[in-house]
């Protein structure tokens, strides 16, 4: 994993860019939602650095599923998942 204090190259931020998205995607296939969100928000956070032409080089159909199809379960408008008590009525 890349050293988060060192900035990227143009070339290598473009590539992890993708390789998060592809994460995210593969634990949104694995139903591992918290994962998902993780992945997801690194992604984001990555993708948001990127000037117009370096977002061209992003793969479309990984820039759809990051902008549009995650932010419909994983936006703001979402309210935070809840853990389940694993205590037991009696």
């Amino acid at each position: 994993m890349a050293n988060p204090e060192k900035p990227l190259a143009e070339a290598a931020l473009i590539k992890e860019v993708c390789r998060r998205i592809r994460v995210a995607r593969g634990y949104w296939d694995a139903h591992n939602n918290a994962a998902c969100r993780r992945e997801r928000d690194r992604a984001l956070a990555l993708y948001n650095t990127l000037t117009k032409d370096q977002k061209d080089q992003i793969p479309q159909v990984l820039r759809v599923w990051l902008r549009y199809r995650s932010e419909k379960y994983f936006g703001a408008h979402q309210a935070p998942s809840k853990k389940k008590s694993k205590r037991h009525a009696k």
